[in-house]
């Protein structure tokens, strides 16, 4: 039996504005951020760079972090991508796409 994956995942931009979602795809829904196939706040922010992702196999658990992360302040938030990513690469810039 295969286990879904789901991810909370934070995208920015050359200015540091961050976005927070959820998603099963992962690289399916970062690919459509970055060709600003939606309306909203990613393309008129042009958040095309992922800077951090957590996994697990729980949507419930996914929906929960992405609603905490959402009401951190902005330093913690900026805290835990630079806990992971100090120099704020793009983590999908290796992938094919």
């Amino acid at each position: 039996m295969k286990t879904n994956q789901y991810y909370v995942y934070i995208m920015s931009n050359v200015s540091k504005t961050l976005y927070i979602g959820v998603t099963n795809d992962l690289e399916r829904r970062v690919d459509e951020h970055k060709q600003k196939l939606t309306e909203g706040f990613t393309k008129k922010y042009n958040l095309t760079m992922l800077v951090y992702y957590e996994e697990t196999n729980d949507i419930y658990e996914a929906i929960t972090r992405e609603k905490q992360l959402k009401g951190w302040l902005r330093r913690r938030k900026i805290a835990l991508i630079e806990s992971v990513n100090p120099e704020w690469k793009d983590l999908s810039s290796a992938w094919v796409g």
